[in-house]
């Protein structure tokens, strides 16, 4: 079973960033890189598929997925300099640390991009989605996003009833969204430690 690769791994990547302030687009590594499982990122609520983005309209995972957590609205972001107005404004917002009090489901079918989300301690975990890969991001969690280098994504966006996109920068820890997650996935930093150690 050691061997068994999980098929997320080629289209999600995750790891813990470093301090660094320059370009947000680079990949951040820290020195050794120290890379995130998808199990770990589980723990903090971030779900991960993958997908076949050449058929999205067609794909019956896509559509189970869709029916069994109720997500009716469907749209699609296209971010990039040519099809994105005001872009330069709009990536530095993306890239302020906020929360929303819904979940945030992103499904890339082109291009690819880097979501960052805090780990129970507060440190950065970036995660890299790419062609294929959808993630969840929980209510309540504070996260970022950028693009990479390539400076494209087209992302289905998902959500359950009428869109709200309300980003709350932080700090918002006053939320019931965010109290919510804090009790739902807030409370496992020592018992974690504990496993990395051992590992």
């Amino acid at each position: 079973m050691g061997s068994f690769k999980d098929d997320r791994e080629e289209v999600l990547q995750a790891w813990y960033m470093d301090d660094s302030d320059e370009d947000q687009r680079l990949p951040h590594h820290r020195d050794p890189k120290e890379f995130v499982s998808l199990d770990q990122l589980a723990k903090l609520g971030v779900l991960s598929w993958r997908l076949d983005a050449d058929n999205y309209e067609t794909d019956e995972e896509l559509k189970k997925i869709r029916e069994a957590r109720g997500y009716s609205y469907m749209d699609f972001c296209e971010v990039c300099p040519e099809k994105l107005p005001n872009y330069e404004e709009k990536i530095k917002n993306f890239f302020e640390e906020h929360l929303h009090t819904d979940e945030e489901i992103r499904y890339c079918v082109a291009g690819s991009g880097y979501f960052d989300v805090r780990d129970q301690n507060d440190s950065w975990i970036r995660v890299w989605l790419k062609k294929g890969g959808m993630i969840v991001l929980p209510a309540g969690i504070y996260h970022r996003f950028t693009l990479d280098s390539n400076n494209y994504i087209k992302a289905m966006r998902l959500f359950v009833g009428d869109p709200v996109w309300t980003p709350f920068n932080r700090p918002h820890d006053n939320l019931p969204a965010r109290k919510e997650y804090l009790e739902a996935f807030g409370q496992k930093e020592a018992a974690n430690h504990a496993v990395d150690a051992a590992a």
